[in-house]
């Protein structure tokens, strides 16, 4: 009995331990995205109802203002006690190549998430051996969006590789379709370049790409850049001035056919354009890449000299749990990088997305963040730039070679 006793006296000790204190949780999640953080920070609330969560959202930029927030306290050794990052090498290049984050190996381990995290996914979030962040959800960048209507009206079918997409524009351009393809400002040219490299590389070329086996000047690299500069012909002549979600309107109105852009794209045309999943709107993989899913992730990690590391720890432990993911992915519009969510929770686009992630080869996205360290990505626009003003496939090679021996993955 007394014995008993102890250990209850234990564990009400340990528990409150591990439920008072301070947590803050730094992102750039607000506006539309701010619902989705709620419901992990009421979930963390419900099991740790003496901590008090400062929510230190910084926002605008898609992260560029929060980022550079980060950077004065990360450098000026006042972290906060987790912060939202890009999943793989975002995090990796930046922070944890300097030493400012602790392992969370063990976590994973204790946890047993390496048994309901995919084993591709594990590797973009590791290094030597260890793992630096929790992934909280998963986004797919290969994704080419139509209005099926439209394609049946102009009697053509969704082109499974980037030549018959470049036949199928020629075909449109025919029928007075004056740009088959819609793309918007820099960004959303590299995500399309992404789509075109893995469709004509393949996904281990991908991955060689960017672990430095294989150089941007090869010829098949080269070649590529060549298809993106056909597929970049289709496209419409004031993309420079379009976001994203305009970029997205041309589908919807019939001005243009296909538009490679992430499936957050899914929660733009079903919220807020009221549309209905495979008839309002359509969407197939980015040609040449049906076996493969395209990721990039929002993680957080344990930066080193956090002031609250049990209450991070636990915070970590609600983000990478079903019930975590669950309550956070249906409202942010993305799918658990769990295997073993409820799908019931999910939307039509949501649930077929996740099917694909059981069932694909993962790779990590560039333009997100997960397979090249921020000093590839912040020079990589002008290369985009450059070329699609040029056409000038052998200098883009060898301009993106140079960032990649710069950056410290390719020789």
């Amino acid at each position: 009995m007394k014995k008993a006793l102890l250990i209850a006296t234990a564990l009400a000790v340990t528990s409150s331990a591990l439920a008072t204190g301070k947590l803050e949780i730094f992102s750039w999640w607000s506006g539309d995205e701010g619902p989705a953080l709620e419901a992990l920070v009421k979930l963390y609330k419900e099991k740790y109802p003496s901590v008090a969560v400062d929510n230190a959202t910084v926002s605008g930029g898609a992260g560029t203002n929060a980022k550079a927030v980060l950077k004065t306290r990360m450098l000026g050794g006042t972290p906060p006690d987790s912060f939202q990052a890009h999943a793989g090498q975002e995090l990796i290049g930046t922070w944890v190549v300097a030493n400012r984050m602790e392992d969370l190996s063990p976590l994973f381990k204790s946890e047993g998430w390496s048994k309901v995290f995919p084993k591709d996914l594990v590797r973009l979030i590791s290094s030597k051996g260890k793992i630096w962040s929790v992934p909280v959800n998963v986004h797919r960048s290969n994704v080419m969006w139509y209005n099926p209507a439209k394609l049946k009206q102009w009697g053509v079918t969704v082109p499974k590789t980037w030549p018959e997409f470049i036949s199928t524009c020629a075909t449109l351009k025919a029928k007075g379709v004056a740009a088959p393809l819609v793309v918007g400002e820099n960004w959303t040219q590299q995500h399309l370049w992404e789509s075109v490299m893995i469709g004509t590389l393949g996904a281990q070329g991908w991955e060689d790409l960017f672990s430095g086996k294989l150089k941007f000047t090869d010829p098949r690299v080269v070649g590529a850049f060549t298809t993106y500069g056909k597929v970049m012909d289709c496209a419409n002549k004031d993309a420079s001035g379009l976001s994203w979600q305009q970029a997205s309107d041309r589908i919807i109105d019939g001005t243009s056919a296909f538009n490679i852009m992430g499936d957050w794209a899914a929660g733009y045309f079903t919220t807020t354009k009221k549309l209905a999943p495979g008839t309002g709107f359509g969407w197939a993989a980015s040609p040449g890449t049906t076996k493969t899913f395209v990721m990039l992730a929002d993680s957080f990690g344990l930066p080193k000299g956090a002031k609250n590391r049990t209450e991070t720890m636990n915070w970590l432990k609600v983000l990478g749990s079903k019930e975590g993911q669950d309550a956070f992915n249906p409202l942010k519009g993305s799918i658990a990088a769990r295997t073993d969510s409820d799908l019931s929770k999910y939307s039509t686009y949501s649930k077929s997305a996740a099917t694909d992630w059981k069932n694909s080869k993962i790779v990590g996205s560039l333009v997100h963040g997960a397979v090249a360290p921020e000093s590839f990505m912040s020079a990589f626009g002008a290369v985009i730039d450059q070329f699609v003003a040029s056409k000038n496939s052998a200098g883009a090679a060898a301009a993106a070679q140079q960032l990649a021996i710069r950056s410290g993955f390719s020789k």
